[in-house]
């Protein structure tokens, strides 16, 4: 939602130094992470490591998925959150959540194809083993994948949305566990801190990006801001979750002792400091949503750097799809 040219704050007119200063804050953070995000050859440049093949693509697929995970739980999620305002409107704007669902599912079948070919890249049909994905783990999560977004997909096209859930949260469990393979320290526990990262994000990006369709659709009125209030007390949380379990997460494959030299000397240990810098910017512009909210003539000029963090979240998630495709940092001793 854009608020009106005429809107003034306690220092005056703010539509054009909102837009300067969002415009400001993106800039400094793209230049901040563009060398460690131009993809996995910037990534790899110097390290000594060799990227899997097809690293770009997978990078992609995941993104893509990610973003087929976050639309429809924020929907689900906002949904909820404004059945509670009181005086909300009772129109929602038009469901991305079966589109999103079709993506995913493109998405999960081309992760799949990788796997059924040995972790390469198919270079024809006839070299994808649909049945060999049976016969290991990695196959049988992307098969869980693929079904469950089809799955996702009737649901939301269904009498009710809400049961779309379930399929979702099986896609969240299997990344979950296919990011940490048996063969690894304590995998349990690795994927415990993935699931609650990837659901808080999920929540967080997808939620945001409907709260505005949301406010855009119902017009200036009063439960506007209050729907706006309630998910920024929400994304608090939510912020502090993915913080703890990122860290966590990172401090278990990069050692205290290692992690300085690792963010720089190693390719993963570089897009992880983009995506850091990405998460911090975000974190500075919902606080400056926030503060407007709470202190500006018109609560609803909070849009005006939300819509920003929209931008640099969907950043966020495209740096988490190329970092689940570059090698895993060395454990120096």
């Amino acid at each position: 939602m854009r608020p009106p040219p005429e809107v003034a704050g306690p220092s005056g007119p703010i539509s054009r130094r909102a837009t300067g200063r969002t415009v400001a804050v993106l800039v400094l953070v793209a230049l901040g992470a563009l060398i460690p995000t131009l993809g996995p050859a910037a990534a790899l440049e110097g390290t000594g490591e060799a990227a899997a093949p097809g690293v770009a693509g997978i990078g992609l697929l995941r993104t893509v998925l990610f973003a087929a995970l976050s639309v429809p739980l924020g929907e689900l999620f906002v949904d909820r959150l404004a059945r509670r305002v009181p005086g909300a409107a009772p129109g929602r704007p038009r469901s991305w959540s079966a589109l999103a669902a079709c993506a995913g599912l493109l998405a999960a079948l081309g992760l799949a194809s990788v796997v059924a070919t040995g972790n390469l890249v198919p270079h024809s049909v006839a070299a994808i083993d649909v049945g060999g994905l049976y016969d290991s783990r990695d196959g049988r999560l992307a098969l869980v994948e693929v079904n469950a977004f089809l799955l996702a997909a009737l649901c939301a096209r269904s009498g009710r949305p809400a049961t779309q859930l379930w399929p979702l949260a099986a896609v969240v469990v299997a990344e979950a566990l296919r990011a940490h393979p048996t063969t690894e320290h304590t995998p349990l526990l690795g994927s415990g801190l993935t699931l609650v990262h990837l659901i808080c994000a999920a929540l967080w990006t997808g939620g945001l990006l409907h709260a505005l369709r949301v406010l855009r659709h119902w017009g200036a009125v009063p439960a506007g801001p209050a729907l706006l209030g309630r998910y920024a007390r929400v994304a608090v949380v939510l912020l502090a979750a993915i913080t703890a379990t990122g860290v966590c997460s990172s401090l278990r494959r990069m050692p205290t002792d290692t992690v300085l030299d690792q963010l720089t000397e190693t390719a993963y240990g570089r897009v992880l400091l983009a995506k850091v810098l990405l998460v911090v910017a975000v974190g500075l512009l919902a606080l400056w949503a926030r503060t407007r909210l709470r202190r500006a003539a018109d609560p609803l000029t909070a849009c005006s750097p939300a819509r920003a963090e929209v931008v640099a979240l969907g950043a966020v998630v495209a740096v988490s799809g190329l970092l689940t495709a570059l090698p895993l940092p060395i454990r120096w001793s």
